[in-house]
This record gives structure tokens, C-alpha cells and sequence, in this order.
């Protein structure tokens, strides 16, 4: 499995700041993932990629830079990442579970001025691959390069987008609003969907006990809006971890240490990730299962995915056995936002529903949270006396 970074932003920051310079970096989280546990792939170092957007002037098209080198020990990265600012950015560390390593395999992968980056795999792929390919457009069938599932459904989202009456070449105008960020969502749900329905039809006889369950923890933007989802397709399983944080200013306050500061009710800055970038537990609000975050204008947005993996209870406790046998921590520390179907968009002035604030300052972490933050505190100790 891979982790994934997303910055939205009011204005540019450099890549640095998010990629290099927090304790909990997605540098770092190449090889130290605090939520991802796979000892038969401890490290997420099968490549990585950095997407960004630039001025107008340049285009709407994203910049995108991928290599297969591990992120910890490439030295242009950091080369990169210190000079180049933007106000959105896509970041993505990879563990193969599908494809070979190779540059056309790393995220994000792109078309047009739309990214789009994948944590987690499609079930019975080695079926489900065959129907992809003979449902979708020949345009979208010919653009895959690579051999990974996640290329594969963006292609899939490619289609769906062009089915909805959006041209996913289209370009636009400088300063435009992209395809909105309504079309973007129902693309994405309508992806999801199609992966449930081919996994379905495939008979009983040829799935050779392969694993059903999908993780499709996804994120596309056209430069404008930004998408993400936290999905299983399971109604007892619990998804791969997600998080978001939002705030007027992404502070640094020491080497290594950022903090987000919010100084009134709006938001300038939006991060989203696999993983938290701070220890600052109520700096993040965890995504809730099975639903759908939306940053539109830095305002944040969830909403339920609701289909018959959703589950109305908002007390269903859901098992994270299926998240660790893939390697993952579904949860870990930091607050817990309430149901999908309670969050709204915010303000005027941006950010969340006061809803959602209030939980961030009242939840408590459970005891299997603690306790995890109890282990990953004793990693930290002694992985800061490794040099890389």
C-alpha cells in the first residue's frame, strides 16, 4: 500500500514544507509509516511522485516529476522541493501491489489538467482488468501506460467523467472554474460503483478464492477542486486511514515541527493524507469510512458514500482486521470527525461546520488508539537515531 499527500492552499507554499521539513513527512513516511505495518513490505520505497500546479501563465496542465529511486534518497527531490512553490500539490509514496517499478507506474498520473493518485487495490484485479478494459473508451484504453490497477481507475474515472458530458481534455480557460466540483465527485462515485458492479459479475467459479474487498482510497483535482475518497467495499470492514486538517497558516515552529494555526473560522490552507504530517493529534480529524471529502474554495466537505457497504449506525463499530491484513492501520491518534451524513460545507468564510470543530476538540482517543500511539512513540525514539 502507498500514502498520499494533498495541500490545498490560498496561496503557493514551498514543496519543502510539506514533503521534506515536518517530523512525519511523506519523505518520511517513506520509510517510517507509522500507520502501515506490512512486514513483508516495510517501506514505501517503490518510487514516488510530486504533482503540482503553476502560474496561469504557464497553463492549467499540472507539473508532474516521478522517479523510481526511494523518495529518502533522492537528491533531486530535495533540490526540487526547495525551490519550487504552489498553492495545490499531489505527493505520493508507493508499495507496489500491482505493476512492476517503473516511471509510468509511479502517481500521480495525469490527463489534461486533471491528477489523480490511489492508496489501496482493487479486488480480483486479475479479472476485474479484463472487464475495465473492454467498458471503457478506446481513447482512455490507449492513454494507460503503465500496469498498475490505480492507472487503470483513473482510466475508468476518465470515462466515467466523459459519460457525464465533460470533455476530460478540455483545458478550459485561465482562471476558470475546471468541471466543478459536483461532476468531479459523482465521476468518482460513479468509479466506484463500476469496480463494485464488475467485481459482482465475475462467477463464482473464477474467483479462486481471490480477495473480493476492495480499498479505494482515491484523490483527483482539476487544479481548482479537490476529491478524495476513504472507501472500502466492505459493510463491516473499516477503510484504509485518511485524514485532513485545516487552517488559516501551516507554522513552523521548530526543526521538524509544524503546526496548523487557525486564527478565525475560515481556512486558508487544507491538508489531506494518508497519514498525519504532525503529532499534533488535534491538528487532524480522521475521514470517516466510506464516504467522500470535497475542498472547494478551502472550504472541506463530506458526504456519505451511501450503498449497501453503508452502514446508517453512527455507533457501528467496523473491524479493522482486513486494513492490517494488508498492511495498514486503519485509525490511529487524532480526533475522529462525526458521520458523514452530519458534515456539511462551512461557512461562508470557509473550513467546517461547527459540528465538526467541536468534535475535533472533544474527541478522545479509544484505548486501541492510545495504545498505538504508545508504540508508535517508542518507534519514533529510535528511529531518530537512524541516519538515512
Amino acid at each position: 500500500m502507498c500514502r498520499f499527500l494533498v495541500y490545498k492552499g490560498a496561496s503557493p507554499i514551498l514543496l519543502s514544507s510539506l514533503i521534506l521539513e515536518p517530523q512525519h513527512s511523506i519523505l518520511t513516511q517513506s520509510y517510517d509509516s507509522r500507520l502501515r505495518l506490512d512486514t513483508r513490505r516495510p517501506h514505501n520505497g517503490d518510487g514516488f511522485g510530486v504533482g503540482y500546479y503553476t502560474p496561469p501563465s504557464l497553463g492549467p496542465s499540472p507539473c508532474i516529476f516521478t522517479s523510481t529511486i526511494p523518495a529518502w534518497n533522492c537528491i533531486n527531490l530535495e533540490r526540487l522541493a526547495t525551490k519550487t512553490s504552489s498553492s495545490l500539490i499531489f505527493a505520493h509514496v508507493r508499495a507496489t501491489t500491482q505493476g512492476s517499478l517503473s516511471d509510468s507506474n509511479c502517481h500521480p498520473f495525469s490527463n489534461g489538467r486533471l491528477m489523480w493518485m490511489h492508496n489501496g487495490n482493487i479486488g480480483c484485479w486479475n479479472h476485474v482488468k479484463r472487464a475495465v478494459a473492454l467498458d471503457i473508451d478506446a481513447k482512455w484504453f490507449n492513454g494507460v501506460q503503465g500496469n498498475t490497477d490505480s492507472e487503470w481507475a483513473f482510466a475508468l474515472f476518465l470515462d466515467s467523467l466523459q459519460r457525464a458530458g465533460c470533455n476530460p481534455d478540455s483545458l478550459g480557460e485561465e482562471g476558470d472554474g475546471g468541471f466543478g466540483h459536483k461532476a468531479l465527485r459523482e465521476a468518482v462515485l460513479t468509479t466506484i460503483r463500476r469496480i463494485n458492479a464488475f467485481i459482482k459479475a465475475i462467477p463464482e467459479e473464477m474467483r479462486d478464492d481471490e480477495e473480493t474487498r476492495s480499498l479505494l482510497n482515491f484523490a483527483v483535482t482539476d487544479g481548482q477542486s479537490v476529491i478524495c475518497t476513504r472507501y472500502v467495499s466492505s459493510a463491516t470492514d473499516e477503510a484504509a486511514s485518511l485524514y485532513f486538517s485545516s487552517g488559516t497558516s501551516w507554522k513552523k515552529e521548530g526543526k521538524g515541527r509544524f503546526k496548523m494555526e487557525r486564527r478565525d473560522k475560515g481556512a486558508d490552507i487544507v491538508l489531506v493524507a494518508s497519514e498525519p504530517l504532525t503529532f499534533e493529534r488535534d491538528n487532524w480529524v480522521t475521514v470517516p469510512t466510506n464516504s467522500v471529502l470535497t475542498v472547494h474554495k478551502q472550504t472541506v466537505m463530506i458526504h456519505p458514500i451511501i450503498d449497501e457497504y453503508y452502514n446508517h449506525s453512527p455507533s457501528y463499530l467496523r473491524s479493522t482486521g482486513f486494513a492490517v491484513s494488508k498492511g495498514l492501520v486503519s485509525s490511529g491518534p487524532g480526533a475522529t470527525a462525526p458521520p458523514a451524513k452530519a458534515v456539511a460545507a462551512g461557512p461562508a468564510t470557509g473550513g467546517l461546520t461547527p459540528a465538526v470543530g467541536e468534535a475535533a476538540a472533544i474527541a478522545n482517543i479509544d484505548g486501541q488508539g492510545k495504545e498505538l500511539r504508545e508504540r508508535l512513540d517508542a518507534v519514533q525514539k529510535s528511529a531518530a537515531q537512524i541516519k538515512v
